[in-house]
């Protein structure tokens, strides 16, 4: 069990750390660079992990591994992501760990609270929840009052991780039978 808690959480971290790095980037394709960054793509992979430790290991092992994932993905975004000269960065990560840890909470709770009904249910709204809530923290924290598009930015995101969410309910499924509950 130690093993798999520190894989998933490290896997966490890294998650953190890819997402903080990759909402510095614009989606420049399509017309979308004012709507949408790369991080949106990378972020639901957090909320895949959690609900999967919540559902085979419970919710105290889960919130487990957000603490654990969360000091990892800060720590490595401050040391591998930040620009301390820069104040957007320092907020990027500052952001990052408030609506991580919130949001990733939230996702606990709501998954825990859904667990008994159908497979999907508990998955797919910790999972809306968490991302609406971790998005529009993130991107108020980060980016209000600076010239950065953050409104339009967080809709876009969030709209990528609305359907991420879905999408990952296949990997859910599938990687449910390999975590063997305790």
């Amino acid at each position: 069990m130690n093993k798999t808690l520190l894989t998933l959480s490290f896997l966490m971290g890294v998650v953190v750390l890819s997402s903080n790095y990759l909402v510095q980037f614009p989606f420049n394709y399509y017309g979308l660079d004012e709507i949408l960054t790369y991080g949106a793509f990378s972020y639901p992979i957090a909320f895949l992990i959690t609900d999967l430790a919540n559902r085979s290991y419970g919710k105290i092992v889960a919130r487990r591994i957000v603490y654990l994932g969360f000091f990892i993905g800060i720590g490595f975004t401050f040391l591998f992501s930040t620009d301390f000269a820069d104040l957007i960065s320092l907020r990027i990560a500052f952001g990052s760990g408030i609506a991580f840890l919130t949001a990733q909470i939230l996702d606990v709770q709501i998954f825990d609270k859904l667990r008994k009904r159908k497979w999907f249910i508990a998955p797919l709204t910790s999972s809306l929840v968490g991302s609406t809530i971790d998005t529009f923290l993130f991107f108020s924290i980060s980016f209000y009052g600076t010239e950065v598009p953050w409104i339009t930015l967080s809709i876009g995101d969030l709209t990528v991780k609305v359907i991420i969410a879905m999408f990952m309910l296949l990997p859910f499924r599938i990687l449910l039978k390999t975590f063997k509950p305790i």
